[in-house]
């Protein structure tokens, strides 16, 4: 007997500048069209509006400071309705009870000048909810019947008793969920009434059903969940670039497009300082061997980058210059004059404690230094305090304060570290705190002065990469792709 015809799912992230505007959701609608007409079954993801979230982090700062909290909350009204307006839609109507909750959560904020992480989760979800509810509701309107769906009923948490005792903040801020293939949230899909499925990024929920985040950029992450989860054809992840590449080209416009990447550079590229997509997006595909394909909202009709498992690996390559900024750095001093068996244990366990994941680590017989990328971690001057004091337990301790990681990024570094002995001439007169050459030979690492990172950064990526024209894998650079933004530079 012949197997049933599989449902061909598409899944498709748009992050905020990519719903911002009505021009931005006809574009999308275009793209939902197309993908229709070949045949595909779209399950679409959206963030939160463009600036909405930093809209809700001021909110609960204002609230827990005690501060006036209406203009951010006439704000984040105004916005949401401007767009609904120039949707045709009553936003009254559409997303009305989201503001009116909206209200009552800061209100209470307010009154006890204290947000907990499940107050927090729950206020900064508003954004996806109220930009899914408009973008549903829009796109039904203009022909296709569109399916909203509650990520919180879709993607559940992996909860850990412990932490969410202990360490509430990363239980609802920086929850995860497990990935594996689902076969009763896709006849779930199957079910619904309407062309495409649409849901929200960044919010799942727990197992006793209150509102969790994925983390901030989380949106990428929840597109792969779901195409994961639903076996899907393909992800495609639709931003304000057409790809990953070279370098940030925001700051370098002769950064060059990056074509095909496989899964390990492309989330060594997002690990190390690349802001098009969020690290954790890529093991879901990864595991399920599914294409991602990175697309421009502005610009759809481009071959952006194409990330797979069939990449060759080639010669040895730099492929890209990266920069993380703030980067916190401790440093501990051990006694020499005792057995030291254990002690990076007994220092791991005091980020551990803290809920914090050690970046890079440089030991000697005298030091140990320790970096935590708050990208990654939530962290702050209590956190910073809590780890020095509990590190001082341990051995002498101090915070030495931020860094910049600057990374080159590439296959087989190893074999092409000779070429990069030319570059240590331009850290001369800066500051270097750590040197790393990861042993998957995919990055050479420096921890540097921020002060000294923007202008090393272009430096390097101009020596290193000089000759991408040579190089298939390279496309072409920003300043060709879009000339205008390049020029305004």
């Amino acid at each position: 007997m012949s197997e049933p015809n599989l449902p061909n799912w598409v899944v498709l992230k748009f992050g905020g500048t990519s719903v911002r505007t009505i021009e931005r959701w006809r574009s999308i609608a275009d793209t939902l069209r197309a993908r229709l007409e070949e045949g595909a079954q779209p399950v679409v993801v959206c963030s939160a509006l463009a600036g909405g979230s930093d809209l809700l982090e001021d909110l609960l700062s204002s609230a827990e400071a005690g501060a006036e909290i209406q203009p951010t909350l006439d704000t984040l009204a105004r916005t949401h309705h401007e767009l609904a307006e120039a949707m045709e839609l009553d936003a009254a109507d559409v997303i009305g009870d989201y503001l009116d909750e909206l209200n009552r959560l800061a209100t209470g904020a307010l009154m006890l000048e204290e947000a907990s992480p499940r107050i927090r989760a729950r206020v900064m979800s508003m954004g996806e909810l109220m930009s899914t509810r408009l973008g549903a509701a829009w796109l039904t309107k203009h022909g296709i019947p569109t399916a909203w769906q509650d990520a919180r009923e879709l993607l559940c948490a992996n909860t850990d008793p412990h932490t969410m005792a202990n360490a509430p903040a990363r239980h609802y801020l920086s929850a995860t969920c497990s990935f594996d293939n689902d076969p009763e949230l896709s006849r779930r899909f199957e079910q619904v009434d309407g062309k495409v499925v649409l849901t929200q990024g960044f919010i799942a929920a727990d197992q006793e059903g209150d509102t969790v985040l994925l983390g901030r950029g989380g949106s990428d992450t929840s597109a792969a969940y779901f195409a994961a989860k639903l076996q899907a054809t393909r992800l495609e992840i639709w931003t304000d670039v057409p790809g990953m590449f070279s370098a940030n080209p925001r700051s370098i416009p002769q950064a060059r497009l990056l074509r095909r990447l496989r899964y390990q550079e492309a989330e060594e590229l997002a690990l190390m300082g690349g802001k098009v997509l969020h690290p954790r997006c890529i093991a879901p595909v990864a595991q399920a061997q599914i294409p991602l394909h990175i697309k421009c909202t502005s610009a759809p009709d481009m071959i952006g980058t194409v990330i797979t498992s069939g990449v060759p690996h080639g010669t040895p390559r730099v492929k890209a210059v990266s920069l993380r900024k703030g980067i916190h750095l401790f440093d501990v001093k051990p006694n020499r004059t005792l057995q030291n068996v254990g002690f990076l244990e007994s220092c791991a366990a005091c980020f551990a404690r803290w809920n914090l994941s050690i970046d890079m680590v440089a030991a000697s017989e005298t030091s140990m230094t320790f970096s935590v990328d708050p990208g990654v971690s939530h962290i702050d001057e209590s956190v910073i305090m809590g780890v020095v004091n509990d590190l001082h337990a341990v051995a002498p301790a101090k915070y030495l304060g931020k860094a910049a990681a600057l990374s080159v990024v590439g296959t087989r570094i190893p074999a092409v570290l000779h070429e990069l002995g030319q570059i240590f001439e331009f850290f001369e007169d800066h500051d270097v705190y750590m040197v790393s050459q990861a042993a998957d030979a995919m990055n050479f690492t420096v921890l540097i002065g921020e002060d000294a990172a923007d202008e090393l950064v272009g430096t390097l990526h101009d020596r290193l990469l000089a000759d991408a024209d040579d190089d298939p894998v390279f496309g072409p650079p920003w300043r060709e792709i879009f000339p205008a933004s390049a020029a305004a530079q």
